[in-house]
Protein backbone atom coordinates (compact mmCIF):
# COMPACT_ATOMS: atom_id res chain seq x y z
CA UNK A 1 0.00 0.00 0.00
CA UNK A 2 1.07 3.54 -1.20
CA UNK A 3 0.96 6.28 0.50
CA UNK A 4 -0.33 9.55 -1.41
CA UNK A 5 1.04 13.00 -1.69
CA UNK A 6 -1.19 16.38 -0.74
CA UNK A 7 -2.31 16.44 -4.19
CA UNK A 8 -2.27 13.26 -6.37
CA UNK A 9 -0.95 12.24 -9.93
CA UNK A 10 -2.68 11.68 -12.58
CA UNK A 11 -3.37 7.96 -13.10
CA UNK A 12 -1.98 6.64 -16.29
CA UNK A 13 -4.98 6.13 -18.71
CA UNK A 14 -4.77 3.77 -22.18
CA UNK A 15 -5.67 5.58 -24.96
CA UNK A 16 -8.94 3.59 -25.12
CA UNK A 17 -10.51 6.07 -22.78
CA UNK A 18 -9.69 9.59 -23.78
CA UNK A 19 -13.11 10.76 -22.06
CA UNK A 20 -11.30 9.67 -18.72
CA UNK A 21 -8.30 11.60 -19.15
CA UNK A 22 -9.92 14.63 -19.69
CA UNK A 23 -12.66 14.63 -17.33
CA UNK A 24 -9.61 13.92 -14.49
CA UNK A 25 -8.78 17.45 -15.10
CA UNK A 26 -12.52 18.38 -14.63
CA UNK A 27 -12.87 16.29 -11.25
CA UNK A 28 -9.77 17.86 -10.34
CA UNK A 29 -10.45 21.34 -10.85
CA UNK A 30 -14.48 20.57 -9.16
CA UNK A 31 -12.37 19.09 -5.83
CA UNK A 32 -9.69 21.99 -5.31
CA UNK A 33 -12.95 24.61 -5.64
CA UNK A 34 -15.17 22.91 -3.37
CA UNK A 35 -12.76 22.40 -0.60
CA UNK A 36 -12.11 26.25 -1.08
CA UNK A 37 -15.67 27.25 -0.87
CA UNK A 38 -16.18 24.73 2.01
CA UNK A 39 -13.19 26.51 4.10
CA UNK A 40 -14.04 30.18 3.27
CA UNK A 41 -17.63 29.42 4.03
CA UNK A 42 -16.41 27.85 7.84
CA UNK A 43 -14.73 31.33 8.57
CA UNK A 44 -16.34 34.11 6.75
CA UNK A 45 -17.66 35.96 10.01
CA UNK A 46 -14.09 35.74 11.20
CA UNK A 47 -12.54 37.14 7.60
CA UNK A 48 -15.42 40.23 8.19
CA UNK A 49 -14.02 40.68 11.09
CA UNK A 50 -10.06 40.89 10.43
CA UNK A 51 -10.64 42.95 7.31
CA UNK A 52 -12.08 45.38 9.53
CA UNK A 53 -9.79 45.62 12.17
CA UNK A 54 -6.69 45.14 9.58
CA UNK A 55 -7.71 48.35 8.03
CA UNK A 56 -8.85 50.50 11.07
CA UNK A 57 -12.34 50.99 10.74
CA UNK A 58 -13.55 53.68 12.33
CA UNK A 59 -17.09 51.92 12.84
CA UNK A 60 -14.81 49.52 15.33
CA UNK A 61 -11.16 50.27 15.68
CA UNK A 62 -11.69 50.58 19.07
CA UNK A 63 -12.85 47.05 19.72
CA UNK A 64 -10.81 43.92 19.56
CA UNK A 65 -11.43 40.56 18.00
CA UNK A 66 -14.33 38.82 19.92
CA UNK A 67 -15.89 42.53 21.13
CA UNK A 68 -16.13 43.07 17.39
CA UNK A 69 -17.68 39.62 16.48
CA UNK A 70 -20.15 40.75 18.93
CA UNK A 71 -20.92 44.30 17.99
CA UNK A 72 -20.83 43.80 14.12
CA UNK A 73 -24.55 41.94 14.62
CA UNK A 74 -25.57 44.22 16.66
CA UNK A 75 -25.14 47.20 14.25
CA UNK A 76 -26.08 45.10 11.43
CA UNK A 77 -27.71 42.06 11.83
CA UNK A 78 -26.50 38.90 11.85
CA UNK A 79 -25.71 38.71 8.07
CA UNK A 80 -23.59 41.54 9.15
CA UNK A 81 -20.83 38.89 9.74
CA UNK A 82 -21.27 37.80 5.79
CA UNK A 83 -21.13 40.86 4.38
CA UNK A 84 -18.67 40.21 0.94
CA UNK A 85 -19.27 36.43 0.90
CA UNK A 86 -20.80 36.43 -2.32
CA UNK A 87 -18.14 38.04 -3.89
CA UNK A 88 -15.40 35.29 -1.78
CA UNK A 89 -17.50 32.56 -3.73
CA UNK A 90 -17.47 33.44 -6.97
CA UNK A 91 -13.39 34.31 -6.24
CA UNK A 92 -12.96 31.32 -4.10
CA UNK A 93 -14.09 28.55 -6.31
CA UNK A 94 -11.54 29.45 -8.94
CA UNK A 95 -8.71 30.23 -6.79
CA UNK A 96 -8.94 26.74 -4.78
CA UNK A 97 -9.58 25.02 -7.87
CA UNK A 98 -6.22 26.82 -9.51
CA UNK A 99 -4.34 26.41 -6.72
CA UNK A 100 -4.80 22.41 -6.22
CA UNK A 101 -4.12 22.05 -9.54
CA UNK A 102 -1.07 24.45 -10.07
CA UNK A 103 0.62 22.63 -7.44
CA UNK A 104 0.33 19.53 -8.61
CA UNK A 105 1.62 20.24 -12.49
CA UNK A 106 4.45 22.28 -10.54
CA UNK A 107 5.05 19.46 -8.29
CA UNK A 108 5.64 17.23 -11.45
CA UNK A 109 7.42 19.76 -13.51
CA UNK A 110 9.88 20.83 -10.72
CA UNK A 111 10.55 17.05 -9.65
CA UNK A 112 10.55 15.45 -13.26
CA UNK A 113 11.87 18.57 -15.32
CA UNK A 114 14.04 20.47 -13.22
CA UNK A 115 15.09 17.74 -10.99
CA UNK A 116 13.89 19.01 -7.21
CA UNK A 117 13.03 16.67 -5.18
CA UNK A 118 12.15 15.78 -1.24
CA UNK A 119 10.40 18.27 0.88
CA UNK A 120 11.99 21.59 -0.82
CA UNK A 121 9.62 20.89 -4.04
CA UNK A 122 6.50 20.98 -1.94
CA UNK A 123 7.50 24.57 -0.43
CA UNK A 124 8.44 25.70 -4.06
CA UNK A 125 5.54 24.04 -6.33
CA UNK A 126 3.23 25.10 -3.29
CA UNK A 127 4.66 28.95 -3.29
CA UNK A 128 4.37 29.09 -7.42
CA UNK A 129 0.48 27.70 -7.33
CA UNK A 130 -0.46 29.91 -4.76
CA UNK A 131 0.77 32.99 -7.24
CA UNK A 132 -0.52 31.63 -9.96
CA UNK A 133 -4.53 31.28 -7.95
CA UNK A 134 -3.90 34.94 -6.77
CA UNK A 135 -2.92 36.34 -10.26
CA UNK A 136 -5.77 34.96 -12.19
CA UNK A 137 -8.60 35.62 -8.72
CA UNK A 138 -7.12 39.01 -8.03
CA UNK A 139 -9.80 41.50 -9.07
CA UNK A 140 -12.83 39.23 -7.35
CA UNK A 141 -10.22 39.75 -4.02
CA UNK A 142 -10.31 43.53 -4.57
CA UNK A 143 -14.09 43.32 -4.88
CA UNK A 144 -14.94 41.26 -1.56
CA UNK A 145 -12.85 43.39 0.32
CA UNK A 146 -14.18 46.82 -0.09
CA UNK A 147 -17.99 45.19 0.23
CA UNK A 148 -16.45 43.20 3.63
CA UNK A 149 -15.22 46.92 4.98
CA UNK A 150 -18.38 48.61 4.31
CA UNK A 151 -20.46 49.21 7.14
CA UNK A 152 -24.44 48.90 7.05
CA UNK A 153 -26.10 52.90 6.49
CA UNK A 154 -22.28 53.92 4.90
CA UNK A 155 -22.73 51.79 1.79
CA UNK A 156 -20.53 53.18 -1.25
CA UNK A 157 -21.15 50.01 -3.04
CA UNK A 158 -24.58 48.65 -3.44
CA UNK A 159 -23.51 44.89 -4.85
CA UNK A 160 -20.64 42.58 -6.71
CA UNK A 161 -21.51 44.50 -10.18
CA UNK A 162 -21.87 48.21 -8.89
CA UNK A 163 -18.25 47.58 -7.13
CA UNK A 164 -16.63 46.44 -10.44
CA UNK A 165 -17.96 49.58 -12.24
CA UNK A 166 -17.40 52.07 -10.11
CA UNK A 167 -13.35 50.98 -9.38
CA UNK A 168 -12.95 50.37 -13.05
CA UNK A 169 -14.26 54.34 -13.75
CA UNK A 170 -12.92 56.20 -10.55
CA UNK A 171 -9.78 54.16 -9.83
CA UNK A 172 -7.44 54.35 -13.12
CA UNK A 173 -9.82 51.06 -14.71
CA UNK A 174 -8.28 47.76 -15.17
CA UNK A 175 -5.30 48.83 -13.20
CA UNK A 176 -7.90 49.33 -10.25
CA UNK A 177 -8.53 45.99 -9.97
CA UNK A 178 -4.60 45.29 -9.33
CA UNK A 179 -4.14 47.61 -6.61
CA UNK A 180 -1.92 45.78 -3.71
CA UNK A 181 -1.40 42.58 -6.21
CA UNK A 182 2.90 43.24 -5.13
CA UNK A 183 2.50 42.69 -1.50
CA UNK A 184 -0.45 39.96 -2.29
CA UNK A 185 1.89 37.41 -4.18
CA UNK A 186 5.01 38.34 -2.22
CA UNK A 187 2.50 37.27 0.60
CA UNK A 188 1.23 34.54 -0.82
CA UNK A 189 4.44 33.07 -1.73
CA UNK A 190 5.44 32.38 1.98
CA UNK A 191 1.91 31.34 2.68
CA UNK A 192 0.94 29.13 0.08
CA UNK A 193 4.49 27.14 -0.21
CA UNK A 194 4.90 26.79 4.12
CA UNK A 195 1.30 25.46 4.02
CA UNK A 196 1.85 23.37 1.45
CA UNK A 197 4.84 22.21 2.72
CA UNK A 198 3.87 21.74 6.53
CA UNK A 199 0.88 19.69 5.58
CA UNK A 200 2.58 17.45 2.90
CA UNK A 201 5.35 17.18 5.31
CA UNK A 202 3.57 15.91 8.16
CA UNK A 203 1.57 13.46 6.34
CA UNK A 204 4.47 11.81 4.55
CA UNK A 205 6.07 11.59 7.58
CA UNK A 206 2.63 10.40 9.59
CA UNK A 207 1.74 7.82 6.84
CA UNK A 208 6.17 6.72 6.81
CA UNK A 209 6.48 5.85 10.68
CA UNK A 210 2.75 5.58 12.02
CA UNK A 211 0.95 4.06 8.67
CA UNK A 212 -1.79 2.21 10.93
CA UNK A 213 -1.76 4.64 13.36
CA UNK A 214 -2.97 7.46 11.27
CA UNK A 215 -3.76 6.42 8.27
CA UNK A 216 -6.68 4.48 5.92
CA UNK A 217 -7.30 2.70 2.94
CA UNK A 218 -8.69 5.28 0.47
CA UNK A 219 -12.32 4.52 -0.24
CA UNK A 220 -11.92 5.09 -4.21
CA UNK A 221 -8.56 3.17 -4.27
CA UNK A 222 -7.59 0.70 -1.27
CA UNK A 223 -4.12 0.35 -2.40
CA UNK A 224 -3.25 4.01 -1.41
CA UNK A 225 -2.78 4.96 1.88
CA UNK A 226 -4.99 8.02 3.16
CA UNK A 227 -4.95 10.33 6.79
CA UNK A 228 -7.32 9.48 8.69
CA UNK A 229 -10.10 12.57 8.65
CA UNK A 230 -9.20 13.84 13.04
CA UNK A 231 -5.26 13.54 11.92
CA UNK A 232 -6.09 15.87 8.68
CA UNK A 233 -7.54 18.07 10.18
CA UNK A 234 -4.99 18.31 12.86
CA UNK A 235 -2.58 18.61 10.21
CA UNK A 236 -3.92 21.09 8.16
CA UNK A 237 -4.55 23.26 11.13
CA UNK A 238 -0.86 23.23 11.72
CA UNK A 239 -0.09 24.08 8.35
CA UNK A 240 -2.15 27.27 8.35
CA UNK A 241 -0.74 28.36 11.95
CA UNK A 242 2.86 28.08 10.37
CA UNK A 243 2.15 29.42 7.33
CA UNK A 244 0.19 32.29 8.77
CA UNK A 245 2.55 33.80 11.20
CA UNK A 246 4.99 33.94 8.55
CA UNK A 247 3.11 36.55 5.91
CA UNK A 248 0.86 37.98 8.14
CA UNK A 249 2.29 41.56 7.90
CA UNK A 250 2.43 41.15 3.98
CA UNK A 251 -1.23 40.38 4.59
CA UNK A 252 -2.19 43.78 6.56
CA UNK A 253 -0.03 45.91 3.91
CA UNK A 254 -2.01 43.71 1.18
CA UNK A 255 -5.58 44.77 3.05
CA UNK A 256 -4.90 48.71 3.20
CA UNK A 257 -3.63 48.89 -0.53
CA UNK A 258 -6.87 46.66 -1.84
CA UNK A 259 -9.15 49.25 0.36
CA UNK A 260 -7.59 52.82 -1.56
CA UNK A 261 -10.14 55.14 -1.47
CA UNK A 262 -12.33 53.58 0.95
CA UNK A 263 -9.59 54.25 4.11
CA UNK A 264 -8.62 57.87 4.93
CA UNK A 265 -5.35 57.52 4.63
CA UNK A 266 -4.93 55.80 1.07
CA UNK A 267 -2.47 58.48 0.01
CA UNK A 268 0.10 56.78 2.46
CA UNK A 269 -0.28 53.18 1.13
CA UNK A 270 0.97 53.24 -2.14
CA UNK A 271 3.52 50.79 -2.02
CA UNK A 272 4.55 48.26 -0.33
CA UNK A 273 7.41 49.57 1.34
CA UNK A 274 5.57 52.82 1.84
CA UNK A 275 2.36 50.65 3.29
CA UNK A 276 4.21 48.87 5.70
CA UNK A 277 6.79 51.82 7.28
CA UNK A 278 3.29 53.81 7.65
CA UNK A 279 1.48 50.96 9.80
CA UNK A 280 4.67 49.85 11.70
CA UNK A 281 5.41 53.71 12.47
CA UNK A 282 1.88 55.00 13.20
CA UNK A 283 0.41 51.80 15.23
CA UNK A 284 3.66 49.84 15.96
CA UNK A 285 3.99 45.75 15.62
CA UNK A 286 1.45 44.32 17.90
CA UNK A 287 -1.43 47.09 16.98
CA UNK A 288 -0.59 47.58 13.84
CA UNK A 289 1.76 44.98 11.38
CA UNK A 290 0.21 42.10 13.76
CA UNK A 291 -2.97 43.26 14.52
CA UNK A 292 -5.86 40.68 14.15
CA UNK A 293 -3.15 38.29 14.57
CA UNK A 294 -4.71 36.31 17.40
CA UNK A 295 -8.02 36.47 15.08
CA UNK A 296 -6.32 35.25 12.61
CA UNK A 297 -5.47 32.17 14.38
CA UNK A 298 -8.25 31.32 15.44
CA UNK A 299 -9.63 31.42 11.62
CA UNK A 300 -6.50 29.86 10.04
CA UNK A 301 -6.76 26.52 12.16
CA UNK A 302 -10.18 25.90 10.76
CA UNK A 303 -9.93 26.89 7.36
CA UNK A 304 -6.64 24.82 6.62
CA UNK A 305 -7.88 22.35 8.45
CA UNK A 306 -11.37 21.88 6.37
CA UNK A 307 -9.45 23.07 3.15
CA UNK A 308 -7.25 19.87 3.00
CA UNK A 309 -9.99 17.44 4.83
CA UNK A 310 -12.73 18.28 2.28
CA UNK A 311 -10.48 18.45 -0.75
CA UNK A 312 -9.30 14.50 0.24
CA UNK A 313 -13.08 13.75 1.02
CA UNK A 314 -13.71 15.17 -3.08
CA UNK A 315 -10.95 13.57 -4.11
CA UNK A 316 -12.33 10.20 -2.78
CA UNK A 317 -15.77 10.88 -4.39
CA UNK A 318 -14.79 11.85 -7.47
CA UNK A 319 -12.41 8.90 -7.92
CA UNK A 320 -9.10 10.94 -8.23
CA UNK A 321 -6.83 8.82 -6.01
Amino acid sequence: MTSEAAVSTPPAISSSAPAKRDYYWLRSFVAGGVAGCCAKTTIAPLDRVKILLQAQSPHYKHLGVFSTLRAVPQKEGFLGLYKGNGAMMVRIFPYGAIQFMAFDNYKKLLSKQIGISGHIHRLVAGSMAGMTAVICTYPLDVVRARLAFQVTGFHQYTGIANAFHTIYLKEGGVSGFYRGLTPTLIGMAPYAGFSFFTFGTLKSLGLKHFPELLGRPSSDNPDVLILKPQVNLLCGGVAGAVAQTISYPLDVARRRMQLGSALPDSDKCVSLKKTLTYVYTKYGIKKGLYRGLSLNYIRCVPSQAVAFTTYEFMKQFLHLN
